[in-house]
């Protein structure tokens, strides 16, 4: 591997954009639970309800949100860092 990446390592990916709210944060909060804390989790999700309660959810459960940005299809990148703090 060459150079170093801008953004962080991802541990593990997850697309939710094939659900809907609440079950939006019950896929990803499991997926949460499979990652170590400090690792990094990636959530493709859907604009509307799931972008809005999903990364709210997330930093009330003890997690950082680190970044969220609009993909070209119009669907949404969420990079989450676990958090230990429950």
């Amino acid at each position: 591997m060459s150079g170093t990446a801008h953004t962080q390592e991802i541990d593990a990916r997850l697309d939710i954009t094939d659900v809907v709210c609440p079950i939006t944060f019950v896929k990803t909060k499991v997926a949460l639970e499979e990652l170590e804390d400090g690792q990094v989790l990636e959530v493709r999700l859907n604009g509307g309800e799931p972008v809005q309660n999903v990364p709210r959810s997330l930093k009330d459960e003890g997690h950082r949100v680190t970044r969220l940005s609009q993909s070209e299809d119009g669907t949404f990148l969420l990079t989450v860092v676990k958090g230990g703090l429950l």
